[in-house]
């Protein structure tokens, strides 16, 4: 269905425009941002508008909606991002009625990568269930693509300016009534409110009380810092550490292929810096109040009240290469004529080029900017801060470990992000560099964590052959599931492992070497530096088409990948379909046919980032 039956002959309908509902289903924050930034463009056009992430959205109240702007990411193999899986489960009910969204205009914008296979499944997927339930689709769903030639916003800009004149034209604002000025900022989400001394009354009224629950992305668990160590030799370029939690007393379970998340905290240095740049006491103490507490709300996870430090070191994203839509808001403070040109430059959309190569080329961090644009940072209004700053978002990593083998332990194989660009400074991974600060040979150090699922499972069946292919760090969820699958008997293990010298940076080495000798893994290594020609995991993957023939074939293996998602993932499947061709007799179509339907019953997974 389209927007069609609004039109009756040659007679458009026109109608007062209704609140805009903004959903958004964000991963790492793009999504968010970009829900945020089509929630400020309709503020400008002073519309009514709420922007709400889609699982904290009452989704029995859609069907009463009339306009909703849907913005969401697509995350690993095509999936939902995790504050939107309660609403997916909800919308694909097959107990929904056909009609049930007949009131609804509707759009779509998706947040993709095109080197992924399911490139935008989540927003296609979406889209489709929408007309299924009667909804109207106002224009085509936009797939933003990471790979474009100017990014996602090459997709993303020119497709809210349609949506835009699609919106206005059946709802033309009231007569005389002309939008915010693009340079006139608009009223921030949140006040401050400092506060000198905190009474025991008000310290009293504002306290949560603690109840006993599950980990959660709100309340996390603290958990001690156990060990730390480097696990490549002191010569290697990279230093990855394998590091342990203790998670006694937090009722948290997982098996093989889940995942541990964990919010990083920023730099001293950092929360420094940010505090002497907008002129803060980090030790003063504040409230917040939102300013239209119908569409914002205080986040769940920030003390009431707050000091100015505990908000720069544990929910202001100060690091992060900023948004474009930073740039938006700083523009609106400056007064100083060459910075506003140049901000204003960094906010259109013909600067892009410029922005790219100012900002995320040499990855420079917002509170650089601030530095570079001192005379409007001087104008900052401490209400702007939440939207300035996003919230610094959670990392996870693939849990290394298994339960049987280290009750109450969860262990993660960390590589430790470091690089240097133009920038004087190196620019380092906020999480990594955090963790692998945090020695706990000087003291007790604690991580707020927590669990979620993962998107490998392993097969129940003790004769079934796992065939795992995990280079690098990849191998971490391979070693949670060979100590679990060997702690229950499960001995027909195959593993590909690839690093770059046997010497300087094979994890885990002893492990599988044990396993090995004890007949219950069988490995097959690539370490591509330690000869001329470098050989990786793909080759050797090559190299045993008789072996995985046989286990695929007549022993219905299952097959995975874990790693990086440059070039590995499509190798190793490419490698694997000529051996279904060499060893079978497939033809090309066949194999790769092949190849499909083992994924479709699961016996194919991957897990790969970017």
């Amino acid at each position: 269905m389209t927007i069609d039956h609004r039109i009756q002959g040659s007679m458009q309908v026109t109608m007062s425009a209704p609140t805009l509902l903004i959903l958004y289903g964000s991963q790492t924050g793009t999504a968010q941002d970009t829900a945020e930034r089509i929630g400020r463009q309709a503020q400008r056009r002073r519309m009514q508008v709420r922007v709400e992430a889609l699982d904290i959205y009452n989704v029995a109240n859609l069907i009463s909606e009339t306009l909703v702007v849907f913005v969401c990411s697509t995350t690993g193999q095509g999936d939902p991002p995790d504050n939107m899986k309660n609403f997916w489960r909800f919308v694909f009910r097959k107990s929904l009625p056909a009609g049930s969204l007949c009131r609804l205009d509707y759009a779509v914008l998706g947040l993709g990568d095109s080197s992924y296979p399911r490139f935008n499944f989540v927003a296609k997927k979406l889209h489709k269930r929408l007309m299924q339930l009667g909804a109207s689709v106002l224009l085509p769903v936009g797939l933003a693509d990471d790979q474009h030639d100017l990014g996602a916003d090459g997709v993303i800009d020119p497709w809210i300016t349609s949506f835009w004149e699609k919106v206005l034209s059946l709802y033309p604002p009231p007569a005389g009534q002309s939008p915010i000025r693009d340079d006139e900022p608009l009223p921030p989400r949140y006040v401050f409110q400092f506060v000198d001394d905190v009474t025991e009354n008000v310290a009293d009224r504002l306290r949560v009380p603690q109840q006993p629950i599950s980990p959660s992305p709100t309340h996390p668990f603290l958990a001690k810092v156990v060990f730390n160590e480097r696990v490549t030799k002191a010569s290697h370029f990279q230093d990855v550490r394998h590091i342990e939690f203790d998670i006694t007393g937090s009722s948290i379970e997982f098996t093989a292929g889940d995942v541990v998340l964990m919010r990083p905290s920023n730099t001293r240095e950092n929360v420094e810096q940010f505090c002497q740049l907008l002129r803060l006491d980090p030790d003063r103490q504040f409230t917040l109040s939102p300013t239209n507490s119908a569409t914002c709300s205080i986040p769940a996870r920030l003390a009431q009240p707050c000091t100015v430090r505990c908000l720069a070191e544990t929910f202001l994203d100060i690091a992060a290469v900023p948004r474009r839509s930073f740039f938006e808001l700083l523009a609106t403070f400056a007064t100083d004529e060459r910075e506003r040109e140049k901000l204003a430059e960094f906010s259109s959309a013909q600067g892009q080029d410029e922005l790219h190569s100012y900002c995320n080329r040499p990855r420079r961090t917002a509170l650089e900017v601030l530095t570079d644009f001192p005379h409007t940072t001087a104008e900052l209004s401490v209400d702007y801060l939440l939207d300035l700053f996003p919230e610094i978002q959670p990392r996870s990593f693939s849990i290394a470990s298994s339960l049987q083998a280290h009750p109450n332990r969860i262990q993660i194989l960390l590589a430790v992000v470091q690089y240097k660009t133009k920038m004087y400074l190196p620019r380092k991974g906020l999480c990594s560099s955090w963790l692998a600060s945090l020695d706990p040979r000087l003291g007790d150090v604690f991580v707020p964590l927590w669990v979620k699922k993962g998107s490998m499972k392993f097969p129940k069946d003790p004769e079934t052959p796992v065939v795992m292919v995990g280079p690098g760090t990849g191998v971490a969820p391979f070693r949670a599931a060979l100590q679990e699958r060997i702690a229950q008997g499960k001995t027909a293990n195959v593993l590909f492992f690839g690093c770059r010298s046997q010497s300087k940076d094979f994890y885990c080495s002893a492990e599988w070497e044990e396993m090995v000798k004890a007949g219950q893994l069988t490995l097959f290594t690539a370490f591509s530096r330690d000869q001329e020609d470098k050989i990786y995991v793909q080759q050797r993957v090559k190299e045993q088409a008789v072996l995985l023939w046989d286990l695929i074939v007549n022993k219905n293996a299952y097959f995975y990948i874990a790693g990086n998602a440059k070039q590995m993932p499509t190798a190793v499947c490419d490698a694997l379909k000529e051996g279904f061709r060499s060893q079978g007799g497939m033809s090309s179509s066949q194999a790769d046919e092949m190849l499909v339907a083992m994924e479709r019953a699961g016996r194919f997974q991957s897990e790969t980032w970017s």
